[in-house]
């Protein structure tokens, strides 16, 4: 998911919209002759064992699957393999991009994937599933359970040689939590695969019928319009299911039914599906969940999937020193704890419904303080692209806004609390095992 605001169509701003089936601008359209147009991407990086070309992280990729091509790239960072007598955790990461963009062979995905094997010192497994429109949900599902499969076998030499498979976590962003999710769940259903010690949802995307506080604010520069994401699960489900889904709405008794031993939700302030993101962790917190800990990771003043693009950000640090921490602790509340939202503080305006148009029955806005710019240091970024002629992109600074761009970048601060302090409130007795941490910048 690119950290920029969403903007107008170049296909409806010429009036080019006949041959048009689906337009799901800036992440993909598709056409009516079954052609797909995929705008959010990033290029293809080729795998190095070589890790001391790779900032000490070898690479490689390998075929899971040969008749569905299902594959993934593993990441094994030098250090954490030359240390003796230590096998190493297990991530299975799946990466985001709205079930329909994106691989684990892109530039973004390879990055965040290598940058995550070296600060946790994990083999991180990064899958490679197959895409919507053209293999619609549940095929996402399928691929991960697959990739999981394939990881509890150890048939790798590099899962042989040095993974923990009693550490192993289901890791993912945005779509990608949301697999990582359903995951974790048919392992618990399962009972036989493997153990899995912990669940990591970044930014994970989830949504309903019924809007929470977060996904009724309008302010134009959000990542994900809740106009915009009422149509993604339709599209991705080829028309067989709506924003009622359980497969994106999931009930209680599922959440329940988790056997993962800990938890951690990373949220962002500005992200319309972050209520969705506390709710699931509120949810892991009030139910009979067998688990130890819930930890919900806040990210103040940023959009969905600003780590991802921002990497050196300080907010992005902070976030990826809390899954550091999560992955390696060994203790059941290593954390900072502090109180998770009550369920009922997360409705917006009574829990209006979205019509079928998506608009929700109530006009009444929600203003949120402006976004700052980001800054692309990949050189990617869809603000950034020319849609109509490819050409190389600039490195830069930009906000969009009748498509001038901003050299400053601008950090708004709200609250009681200094910025680059991180806010540590205690647990109350009644609400164990729960923790968030918040970055301000």
């Amino acid at each position: 998911m690119s950290a920029t605001a969403i903007v107008s169509s170049p296909a409806k701003e010429k009036g080019a919209t006949d041959d048009i089936a689906v337009d799901l601008y800036p992440f993909i359209r598709e056409y009516k002759g079954g052609h797909v147009e995929r705008f959010l991407r990033s290029p293809f990086v080729p795998a190095s064992e070589d890790a001391a070309a790779n900032r000490g992280v070898a690479t490689k990729d390998v075929v899971i699957d040969k008749n569905t091509g299902v594959s993934a790239r593993l990441f094994l960072a030098s250090r954490a393999a030359a240390a003796a007598g230590e096998r190493l955790p297990v991530i299975v990461y799946i990466h985001g991009g709205s079930f329909c963009t994106e691989s684990a062979f892109c530039r973004t995905y390879n990055n965040y994937a290598k940058s995550l094997a070296a600060h946790t010192g994990a083999l991180v497994v990064s899958v490679e599933y197959r895409l919507a429109p053209e293999h619609p949900i549940p095929t996402a599902y399928d691929d991960a359970w697959a990739a999981l499969q394939w990881v509890a076998t150890l048939s790798d030499p590099w899962l042989a040689d040095y993974a923990d498979p009693e550490r192993t976590f289901l890791a993912g962003d945005s779509a990608g939590g949301n697999i990582a999710y359903h995951t974790a769940v048919r392992a618990s259903r399962d009972g036989c695969l493997m153990d899995i010690e912990g669940l990591v949802m970044v930014h994970p995307y989830f949504w309903g019928s019924e809007r929470l506080a977060s996904e009724t604010v309008r302010d134009g520069v959000a990542m994900f319009p809740p106009e915009l994401v009422d149509r993604l699960w339709p599209f991705v489900t080829a028309g067989h299911a709506g924003n009622d889904d359980p497969r994106i709405n999931p009930p209680a008794e599922e959440v329940a039914s988790l056997t993962c031993r800990r938890m951690l939700v990373a949220v962002a302030e500005k992200d319309s599906m972050r209520d969705r993101g506390r709710q699931l962790a509120a949810r892991m917190r009030d139910c009979s969940w067998s688990g130890d800990d819930v930890t919900l990771v806040e990210s103040e003043g940023e959009d969905h999937g600003f780590h991802l693009y921002n990497p050196l950000r300080a907010t992005s640090k902070k976030l990826m020193e809390s899954i550091v921490q999560f992955v390696n602790q060994r203790s059941a509340l290593p954390l900072p704890a502090a109180m998770l939202p009550e369920l009922h503080e997360l409705h917006g305006y009574g829990g209006k419904k979205t019509s079928e148009e998506g608009e929700t029955d109530s006009d009444q806005l929600t203003l949120s303080v402006p976004a700052r710019p980001y800054i692309d240091i990949f050189g990617y970024g869809m603000a950034m692209k020319d849609w109509s002629v490819r050409k190389p992109m600039a490195s830069g600074c930009l906000q969009i806004e009748q498509g001038k761009t901003s050299k400053t970048r601008y950090g708004l601060f709200l609250g009681g609390v200094r910025p680059n302090k991180t806010n540590r409130l205690s647990l109350p007795a009644a609400a164990p095992g729960s923790s968030i941490i918040k970055n301000f910048f």
